[in-house]
Protein backbone atom coordinates (compact mmCIF):
# COMPACT_ATOMS: atom_id res chain seq x y z
CA UNK A 1 0.00 0.00 0.00
CA UNK A 2 2.73 2.28 0.65
CA UNK A 3 4.07 2.12 -3.04
CA UNK A 4 0.95 2.71 -4.02
CA UNK A 5 0.30 5.60 -1.76
CA UNK A 6 4.42 6.86 -3.13
CA UNK A 7 3.25 6.66 -6.90
CA UNK A 8 1.84 10.32 -7.37
CA UNK A 9 1.10 11.61 -11.24
CA UNK A 10 0.37 15.81 -11.30
CA UNK A 11 -1.30 16.61 -14.31
CA UNK A 12 0.71 17.92 -16.75
CA UNK A 13 -0.36 21.76 -18.34
CA UNK A 14 -3.26 21.56 -20.58
CA UNK A 15 -2.43 24.51 -22.17
CA UNK A 16 1.34 23.56 -22.70
CA UNK A 17 2.72 25.30 -25.91
CA UNK A 18 4.06 22.65 -29.05
CA UNK A 19 3.37 19.61 -27.31
CA UNK A 20 3.55 16.74 -29.40
CA UNK A 21 4.24 13.24 -29.51
CA UNK A 22 6.70 11.32 -27.08
CA UNK A 23 9.49 8.81 -28.25
CA UNK A 24 7.87 6.58 -25.66
CA UNK A 25 4.23 7.22 -27.27
CA UNK A 26 5.72 6.49 -30.83
CA UNK A 27 7.25 3.41 -28.98
CA UNK A 28 3.84 2.51 -28.03
CA UNK A 29 2.81 3.50 -31.74
CA UNK A 30 5.06 0.83 -32.40
CA UNK A 31 3.10 -2.25 -30.39
CA UNK A 32 -0.18 -0.92 -31.30
CA UNK A 33 0.79 -1.46 -35.19
CA UNK A 34 1.55 -5.06 -34.61
CA UNK A 35 -2.22 -5.81 -33.48
CA UNK A 36 -3.18 -3.74 -36.33
CA UNK A 37 -1.79 -5.78 -38.08
CA UNK A 38 -2.44 -9.08 -36.88
CA UNK A 39 -6.29 -7.88 -37.11
CA UNK A 40 -6.18 -6.93 -40.72
CA UNK A 41 -4.56 -10.07 -41.78
CA UNK A 42 -7.09 -12.21 -39.93
CA UNK A 43 -9.93 -10.15 -41.81
CA UNK A 44 -8.18 -10.73 -45.61
CA UNK A 45 -7.39 -14.62 -44.62
CA UNK A 46 -10.76 -15.14 -43.16
CA UNK A 47 -12.68 -13.27 -46.68
CA UNK A 48 -10.31 -15.51 -48.88
CA UNK A 49 -11.55 -18.30 -47.07
CA UNK A 50 -14.95 -17.44 -47.87
CA UNK A 51 -16.23 -16.21 -44.45
CA UNK A 52 -16.81 -12.73 -45.23
CA UNK A 53 -19.51 -12.27 -42.13
CA UNK A 54 -18.08 -14.10 -39.53
CA UNK A 55 -14.32 -12.95 -40.43
CA UNK A 56 -15.63 -9.36 -40.17
CA UNK A 57 -17.12 -10.17 -36.63
CA UNK A 58 -13.58 -11.29 -35.65
CA UNK A 59 -11.94 -8.26 -37.09
CA UNK A 60 -14.16 -5.45 -35.41
CA UNK A 61 -13.84 -7.78 -31.91
CA UNK A 62 -10.09 -7.55 -32.24
CA UNK A 63 -9.71 -4.16 -33.31
CA UNK A 64 -12.12 -2.53 -30.95
CA UNK A 65 -9.36 -4.49 -28.66
CA UNK A 66 -6.48 -3.14 -30.12
CA UNK A 67 -8.34 0.62 -30.34
CA UNK A 68 -9.24 0.58 -26.84
CA UNK A 69 -6.02 -0.11 -25.22
CA UNK A 70 -4.10 2.19 -27.20
CA UNK A 71 -7.12 5.04 -26.55
CA UNK A 72 -7.09 3.92 -22.63
CA UNK A 73 -2.82 4.74 -22.51
CA UNK A 74 -3.30 8.20 -25.11
CA UNK A 75 -5.69 9.96 -23.26
CA UNK A 76 -3.79 9.22 -20.24
CA UNK A 77 -0.65 10.42 -21.30
CA UNK A 78 -1.74 13.79 -22.77
CA UNK A 79 -2.59 14.68 -19.26
CA UNK A 80 -0.29 12.86 -16.42
CA UNK A 81 3.01 12.16 -18.51
CA UNK A 82 5.52 12.97 -15.95
CA UNK A 83 8.40 11.21 -17.26
CA UNK A 84 9.32 9.93 -14.27
CA UNK A 85 10.95 6.19 -14.46
CA UNK A 86 7.77 4.69 -12.52
CA UNK A 87 5.38 6.27 -15.04
CA UNK A 88 7.74 5.13 -18.02
CA UNK A 89 8.23 1.27 -16.47
CA UNK A 90 4.43 1.16 -15.83
CA UNK A 91 3.94 2.00 -19.94
CA UNK A 92 6.73 -0.69 -20.82
CA UNK A 93 4.17 -3.46 -18.78
CA UNK A 94 1.52 -1.92 -20.61
CA UNK A 95 3.21 -2.32 -24.45
CA UNK A 96 4.28 -5.74 -23.17
CA UNK A 97 0.74 -6.33 -22.87
CA UNK A 98 -0.04 -4.82 -26.03
CA UNK A 99 2.24 -7.60 -28.04
CA UNK A 100 1.05 -10.10 -26.45
CA UNK A 101 -2.66 -8.98 -27.56
CA UNK A 102 -0.71 -8.69 -31.08
CA UNK A 103 0.69 -12.22 -30.68
CA UNK A 104 -3.16 -13.63 -29.83
CA UNK A 105 -4.90 -12.09 -32.36
CA UNK A 106 -1.73 -13.02 -34.69
CA UNK A 107 -2.38 -16.80 -33.60
CA UNK A 108 -6.05 -17.25 -35.01
CA UNK A 109 -9.44 -17.22 -33.02
CA UNK A 110 -10.93 -20.44 -33.16
CA UNK A 111 -13.05 -22.13 -30.83
CA UNK A 112 -10.98 -21.72 -27.75
CA UNK A 113 -10.75 -19.20 -25.01
CA UNK A 114 -8.36 -16.40 -26.58
CA UNK A 115 -5.85 -16.93 -23.56
CA UNK A 116 -2.70 -15.11 -24.92
CA UNK A 117 -5.90 -12.00 -25.76
CA UNK A 118 -7.07 -12.56 -22.52
CA UNK A 119 -3.35 -12.27 -20.37
CA UNK A 120 -2.07 -9.21 -22.85
CA UNK A 121 -5.49 -7.67 -22.55
CA UNK A 122 -5.12 -8.22 -18.69
CA UNK A 123 -1.71 -6.74 -17.96
CA UNK A 124 -2.59 -3.20 -20.23
CA UNK A 125 -5.96 -2.97 -18.19
CA UNK A 126 -3.94 -3.67 -14.72
CA UNK A 127 -1.29 -1.32 -15.80
CA UNK A 128 -3.74 1.49 -16.42
CA UNK A 129 -5.58 0.64 -13.18
CA UNK A 130 -1.99 1.86 -11.73
CA UNK A 131 -1.50 4.65 -13.68
CA UNK A 132 -5.13 6.23 -13.09
CA UNK A 133 -4.45 5.64 -9.26
CA UNK A 134 -1.21 7.28 -9.70
CA UNK A 135 -3.18 10.18 -10.62
CA UNK A 136 -5.31 10.05 -8.29
CA UNK A 137 -2.90 10.33 -5.73
CA UNK A 138 -1.45 13.45 -8.25
CA UNK A 139 -4.00 15.06 -8.88
CA UNK A 140 -5.94 16.68 -6.40
CA UNK A 141 -8.52 18.66 -8.57
CA UNK A 142 -9.41 15.14 -10.00
CA UNK A 143 -9.03 12.32 -8.27
CA UNK A 144 -12.69 11.53 -7.84
CA UNK A 145 -12.74 11.03 -11.63
CA UNK A 146 -9.47 8.96 -11.60
CA UNK A 147 -10.64 6.73 -8.77
CA UNK A 148 -14.15 6.18 -11.09
CA UNK A 149 -11.71 5.29 -14.19
CA UNK A 150 -10.08 2.84 -11.78
CA UNK A 151 -12.64 1.35 -10.73
CA UNK A 152 -14.43 1.29 -14.17
CA UNK A 153 -11.36 -0.12 -16.00
CA UNK A 154 -11.57 -3.04 -13.17
CA UNK A 155 -14.88 -3.66 -13.31
CA UNK A 156 -14.69 -4.32 -17.14
CA UNK A 157 -11.97 -6.49 -17.07
CA UNK A 158 -13.66 -8.68 -14.93
CA UNK A 159 -16.47 -8.97 -17.46
CA UNK A 160 -14.38 -9.90 -20.22
CA UNK A 161 -12.18 -12.50 -18.03
CA UNK A 162 -15.62 -13.53 -17.52
CA UNK A 163 -16.77 -13.50 -21.12
CA UNK A 164 -13.61 -15.18 -22.24
CA UNK A 165 -13.41 -17.97 -20.01
CA UNK A 166 -16.59 -19.16 -19.42
CA UNK A 167 -18.33 -18.47 -23.23
CA UNK A 168 -16.82 -19.88 -26.53
CA UNK A 169 -16.19 -17.58 -29.04
CA UNK A 170 -17.98 -19.74 -31.76
CA UNK A 171 -20.76 -19.19 -29.63
CA UNK A 172 -23.78 -17.52 -30.76
CA UNK A 173 -23.70 -15.57 -27.96
CA UNK A 174 -20.25 -14.57 -27.65
CA UNK A 175 -20.69 -11.16 -29.97
CA UNK A 176 -23.68 -10.29 -28.45
CA UNK A 177 -21.74 -10.25 -25.23
CA UNK A 178 -18.74 -8.88 -26.61
CA UNK A 179 -21.34 -5.88 -27.85
CA UNK A 180 -22.61 -5.57 -24.18
CA UNK A 181 -18.65 -5.08 -23.08
CA UNK A 182 -17.84 -3.05 -25.68
CA UNK A 183 -20.55 -0.45 -25.02
CA UNK A 184 -19.53 -0.88 -21.33
CA UNK A 185 -16.10 0.25 -22.24
CA UNK A 186 -17.72 3.57 -23.83
CA UNK A 187 -19.66 4.37 -21.16
CA UNK A 188 -16.73 4.10 -18.28
CA UNK A 189 -15.36 7.92 -19.64
CA UNK A 190 -18.86 9.38 -19.48
CA UNK A 191 -19.47 7.90 -16.27
CA UNK A 192 -15.95 8.73 -14.38
CA UNK A 193 -16.23 12.46 -15.80
CA UNK A 194 -19.52 13.35 -14.31
CA UNK A 195 -19.20 16.49 -12.39
CA UNK A 196 -15.14 15.83 -12.38
CA UNK A 197 -13.12 16.09 -16.13
CA UNK A 198 -9.63 14.41 -16.06
CA UNK A 199 -6.90 16.42 -17.33
CA UNK A 200 -5.76 16.29 -21.10
CA UNK A 201 -4.21 18.47 -23.56
CA UNK A 202 -6.25 19.56 -26.83
CA UNK A 203 -3.63 19.88 -29.37
CA UNK A 204 -1.45 16.62 -28.48
CA UNK A 205 -4.59 14.53 -28.81
CA UNK A 206 -5.31 15.61 -32.32
CA UNK A 207 -2.09 14.96 -32.91
CA UNK A 208 -2.48 11.43 -31.39
CA UNK A 209 -5.34 10.44 -33.41
CA UNK A 210 -3.18 11.64 -36.61
CA UNK A 211 -0.45 9.63 -35.80
CA UNK A 212 -3.20 6.51 -35.51
CA UNK A 213 -4.16 7.79 -38.63
CA UNK A 214 -0.67 7.27 -40.58
CA UNK A 215 -0.83 3.40 -38.85
CA UNK A 216 -3.92 2.16 -40.91
CA UNK A 217 -2.98 4.17 -43.83
CA UNK A 218 0.79 2.03 -43.41
CA UNK A 219 -1.20 -0.94 -43.44
CA UNK A 220 -2.54 0.13 -46.53
CA UNK A 221 0.93 0.70 -47.57
CA UNK A 222 1.86 -2.77 -46.68
CA UNK A 223 -0.97 -4.43 -48.60
CA UNK A 224 0.06 -2.20 -52.22
CA UNK A 225 4.01 -3.33 -51.33
CA UNK A 226 2.48 -6.63 -51.66
CA UNK A 227 0.56 -6.56 -54.57
CA UNK A 228 4.04 -4.84 -56.50
CA UNK A 229 6.06 -7.70 -55.14
CA UNK A 230 3.53 -10.73 -55.96
CA UNK A 231 4.48 -11.80 -59.42
CA UNK A 232 8.30 -13.52 -59.54
CA UNK A 233 9.34 -11.07 -61.99
CA UNK A 234 7.63 -7.74 -62.22
CA UNK A 235 4.31 -7.30 -64.03
CA UNK A 236 2.94 -4.13 -65.42
CA UNK A 237 -0.84 -5.06 -64.36
CA UNK A 238 0.34 -5.53 -60.76
CA UNK A 239 1.86 -2.18 -60.93
CA UNK A 240 -1.04 -0.66 -62.18
CA UNK A 241 -3.29 -2.07 -59.69
CA UNK A 242 -0.33 -1.13 -57.23
CA UNK A 243 -0.20 2.70 -58.55
CA UNK A 244 -4.22 2.81 -57.81
CA UNK A 245 -4.49 1.46 -54.64
CA UNK A 246 -1.95 4.35 -53.96
CA UNK A 247 -4.05 6.64 -55.30
CA UNK A 248 -6.68 5.70 -52.42
CA UNK A 249 -4.08 5.44 -50.05
CA UNK A 250 -3.01 8.69 -50.62
CA UNK A 251 -6.79 10.22 -51.37
CA UNK A 252 -7.81 8.95 -47.92
CA UNK A 253 -4.68 10.40 -46.17
CA UNK A 254 -4.94 13.81 -48.37
CA UNK A 255 -9.28 13.91 -46.91
CA UNK A 256 -7.73 13.64 -43.10
CA UNK A 257 -5.33 16.15 -42.83
CA UNK A 258 -6.65 19.15 -45.24
CA UNK A 259 -8.13 20.81 -42.65
CA UNK A 260 -7.30 22.78 -39.19
CA UNK A 261 -11.12 22.09 -37.66
CA UNK A 262 -10.58 19.04 -35.58
CA UNK A 263 -12.07 19.05 -32.02
CA UNK A 264 -13.41 22.46 -31.73
CA UNK A 265 -14.70 22.11 -27.90
CA UNK A 266 -13.90 20.17 -24.89
CA UNK A 267 -17.90 19.82 -23.81
CA UNK A 268 -18.36 15.84 -23.42
CA UNK A 269 -20.50 15.27 -25.78
CA UNK A 270 -18.33 15.99 -28.77
CA UNK A 271 -15.44 14.95 -27.56
CA UNK A 272 -16.90 11.66 -27.18
CA UNK A 273 -18.35 11.98 -30.64
CA UNK A 274 -14.96 12.66 -31.88
CA UNK A 275 -13.00 10.24 -30.21
CA UNK A 276 -15.55 6.95 -30.84
CA UNK A 277 -15.94 8.11 -34.46
CA UNK A 278 -12.60 7.84 -34.62
CA UNK A 279 -12.41 4.14 -34.13
CA UNK A 280 -14.85 3.70 -36.85
CA UNK A 281 -12.53 5.44 -39.18
CA UNK A 282 -9.65 3.33 -38.25
CA UNK A 283 -10.94 0.18 -38.38
CA UNK A 284 -11.83 1.11 -42.07
CA UNK A 285 -8.55 2.39 -42.68
CA UNK A 286 -7.17 -1.17 -41.40
CA UNK A 287 -10.03 -3.28 -43.32
CA UNK A 288 -9.27 -1.25 -46.70
CA UNK A 289 -5.98 -2.68 -46.44
CA UNK A 290 -7.34 -5.98 -46.10
CA UNK A 291 -9.76 -5.55 -48.86
CA UNK A 292 -6.53 -4.94 -51.09
CA UNK A 293 -4.92 -8.15 -50.35
CA UNK A 294 -7.93 -9.57 -50.85
CA UNK A 295 -8.12 -7.93 -54.25
CA UNK A 296 -4.79 -9.45 -54.70
CA UNK A 297 -5.65 -13.44 -54.19
CA UNK A 298 -8.41 -12.85 -56.59
CA UNK A 299 -5.88 -11.57 -59.32
CA UNK A 300 -3.35 -14.48 -57.97
CA UNK A 301 -5.86 -17.55 -58.24
CA UNK A 302 -9.47 -16.63 -58.40
CA UNK A 303 -10.59 -18.51 -55.34
CA UNK A 304 -12.84 -15.11 -54.29
CA UNK A 305 -15.19 -13.94 -56.54
CA UNK A 306 -14.77 -10.26 -57.97
CA UNK A 307 -18.21 -9.40 -56.62
CA UNK A 308 -16.35 -10.14 -53.11
CA UNK A 309 -13.00 -8.66 -53.22
CA UNK A 310 -14.74 -5.48 -55.00
CA UNK A 311 -17.34 -5.23 -51.62
CA UNK A 312 -13.97 -6.30 -49.53
CA UNK A 313 -12.64 -2.69 -50.00
CA UNK A 314 -15.67 -0.64 -51.53
CA UNK A 315 -17.37 -1.48 -47.72
CA UNK A 316 -14.50 -0.12 -45.80
CA UNK A 317 -13.66 3.05 -47.55
CA UNK A 318 -17.26 4.03 -48.03
CA UNK A 319 -17.06 3.70 -43.81
CA UNK A 320 -13.86 5.74 -43.84
CA UNK A 321 -15.39 8.66 -45.71
CA UNK A 322 -18.85 8.37 -43.50
CA UNK A 323 -16.65 8.41 -40.09
CA UNK A 324 -14.53 11.24 -41.36
CA UNK A 325 -17.78 13.08 -41.79
CA UNK A 326 -18.80 11.83 -38.86
CA UNK A 327 -16.02 13.21 -36.53
CA UNK A 328 -15.30 16.46 -38.67
CA UNK A 329 -17.61 17.35 -41.70
CA UNK A 330 -20.73 17.29 -39.95
CA UNK A 331 -20.26 20.44 -38.15
CA UNK A 332 -18.55 21.77 -40.98
CA UNK A 333 -19.46 25.66 -41.09
CA UNK A 334 -18.85 25.25 -45.09
CA UNK A 335 -22.51 24.31 -46.16
CA UNK A 336 -21.03 23.37 -49.98
CA UNK A 337 -18.99 20.45 -48.91
CA UNK A 338 -21.37 19.68 -45.93
CA UNK A 339 -22.39 16.43 -47.29
CA UNK A 340 -19.69 15.81 -49.69
CA UNK A 341 -17.92 13.03 -48.32
CA UNK A 342 -21.67 11.41 -47.84
CA UNK A 343 -22.67 11.60 -51.50
CA UNK A 344 -18.98 10.53 -52.57
CA UNK A 345 -19.27 6.98 -49.99
CA UNK A 346 -22.16 6.36 -51.86
CA UNK A 347 -20.54 6.55 -54.86
CA UNK A 348 -17.98 4.00 -53.72
CA UNK A 349 -20.40 1.79 -52.50
CA UNK A 350 -21.91 1.82 -55.83
CA UNK A 351 -18.97 1.34 -57.53
CA UNK A 352 -18.64 -2.25 -55.97
CA UNK A 353 -21.80 -3.00 -58.37
CA UNK A 354 -18.90 -2.46 -61.71
CA UNK A 355 -16.74 -5.26 -59.95
CA UNK A 356 -14.50 -5.85 -62.64
CA UNK A 357 -13.12 -1.80 -62.61
CA UNK A 358 -14.20 -0.91 -59.07
CA UNK A 359 -10.43 -0.28 -58.35
CA UNK A 360 -10.50 1.83 -61.27
CA UNK A 361 -13.42 4.00 -60.30
CA UNK A 362 -12.61 4.65 -56.83
CA UNK A 363 -9.41 5.99 -57.55
CA UNK A 364 -10.92 8.17 -59.65
CA UNK A 365 -13.65 9.19 -56.90
CA UNK A 366 -11.24 9.80 -54.29
CA UNK A 367 -8.92 11.65 -56.33
CA UNK A 368 -11.94 14.09 -57.78
CA UNK A 369 -12.74 14.63 -54.31
CA UNK A 370 -9.52 15.51 -52.85
CA UNK A 371 -9.82 18.14 -55.75
CA UNK A 372 -13.34 19.31 -55.30
CA UNK A 373 -12.36 20.14 -51.47
CA UNK A 374 -9.10 21.89 -51.98
CA UNK A 375 -10.39 24.18 -55.05
CA UNK A 376 -12.83 25.30 -53.00
CA UNK A 377 -10.94 25.71 -49.87
CA UNK A 378 -7.30 26.37 -51.05
CA UNK A 379 -7.04 27.65 -47.46
CA UNK A 380 -7.35 24.13 -45.36
CA UNK A 381 -4.27 22.57 -46.67
CA UNK A 382 -2.30 22.56 -43.59
CA UNK A 383 -4.05 19.79 -41.08
CA UNK A 384 -4.77 20.60 -37.44
CA UNK A 385 -1.75 18.73 -35.64
CA UNK A 386 0.68 17.67 -38.46
CA UNK A 387 3.82 18.92 -38.50
CA UNK A 388 5.54 20.15 -42.05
Amino acid sequence: MSAIAAFSLPPRDRNEVNRGSTSLELMFDLATVVAVAAAAHGLAQDIEAGEFAPGVVRFACSFFMAWLAWANYTWFASGYDNKSAAFRVVTMVIMFGSLTLAGGIRSGLGDEPHWLVLIGFSIMRLGMIALWLGAANGDRHARPAALRYAAGIGGMQVYWNTLIVTVSPEAPLYFPLFALGAAGELAVPLLAERGTASNWHHGHIIDRYNSFNIIVLGECFAAIALIISDPATPELRHFWWAALCSIIAFSMWGLYFDRNEQLLSRKPGIVLTWAYGHCLLFAAGAATAAGFTVFLSVARDGTVSQQLAALAFCIPIAMYLTALWLVRDRASKHGSMHWLLLIMAALVLASSTFASHALELIAMLLAITVTIRRRLFPASLHAGGERD
